[in-house]
């Protein structure tokens, strides 16, 4: 086995771990290619939202779990900022778990001097501060998406198809969604100007991107149940999106095109027996 790409910094975030729509498997897949001195994990780690209305937790999540200490007993430093989903741990601020410090938000200073607010994002959701029962209403309907989206992935694994999301297809169609993203982008940067910082590293929206708003720099991390997306920052500082659905999708790809070459090569060469 080849040994983990090494970046100074991952940032990972709504895991959502405890539904079924977590992407254990594939995030199983990242952290076993993928280390870091330092690892944040921003928010929505696990969904208490969901686990109280009915308890979800197979072996690949548990996995997850020990997959992360792991990291931290072998020297990771890893920072756990909470958001809406598990804001339970939000009662836990300054406490470590297993080598894993919960903060409320941090200020990071990449290797090229600039400095990231780092915060899950919900609390400048107006309709998560101020109507939790509409934020709950949405929730629902965002559950029964996703598993619509699984039953649309099962069929294509069935015919040799890709993971596709359903649900990130409908958030970008849909203009209001597109106009709630912008939104959150513009307050998300506004905050970081107001904390004095260069740029804001943030998740809850699960749309990852990087890019400059206002002049500052906004990096949303993704998620791990449409998008399987994290950011890693090199050694020189620079921030980079990883988008581990499509490298995985192309990996598959490259492995059905060998065994395709492979039947192939078998055949003409079978042919050729025949022939002699």
């Amino acid at each position: 086995m080849n040994e983990p790409r090494r970046f100074r910094t991952l940032f990972l975030s709504d895991i959502h771990l405890g539904t079924r729509g977590c992407q254990a498997e594939m995030l199983i897949d990242f952290l076993r290619e993928h280390d870091a001195d330092r690892i944040y994990l921003v928010g929505d780690i696990f969904d208490g939202w969901r686990l109280k209305k009915g308890w979800y937790w197979p072996q690949s999540h548990n996995d997850v779990v020990q997959k992360l200490l792991r990291k931290a007993r072998k020297g990771a430093e890893i920072i756990y900022i909470p958001g809406n989903h598990d804001e339970v741990m939000r009662t836990y601020l300054g406490s470590h778990f297993g080598g894993i410090e919960v903060r409320d938000r941090d200020v990071h200073e990449a290797a090229d001097g600039t400095r990231y607010l780092v915060i899950h994002g919900d609390q400048f959701d107006m309709v998560v501060m101020h109507a939790k029962w509409l934020a709950h209403v949405g929730d629902w309907a965002y559950t029964l998406v996703l598993w619509l989206n699984g039953w649309m992935n099962r069929i294509k694994r069935l015919w040799g198809g890709q993971y596709w999301s359903l649900s990130k297809w409908l958030k970008l169609k849909v203009k209001q969604a597109v106009n709630f993203i912008g939104a959150f982008e513009e307050t998300l940067a506004g905050e970081a100007r107001r904390a004095g910082v260069d740029g804001v590293i943030c998740g809850h929206i699960h749309h990852a991107t990087i890019k400059q708003e206002n002049g500052i720099r906004y990096i949303n991390t993704g998620d791990w149940v449409e998008s399987c997306t994290a950011i890693a920052e090199t050694d020189e500082g620079e921030m980079v999106l990883i988008d581990w659905a499509a490298i995985s999708r192309a990996r598959r790809k490259g492995r059905i095109v060998d065994l395709g070459a492979a039947k192939k090569s078998r055949k003409t060469a079978g042919s050729k027996t025949q022939a002699a």
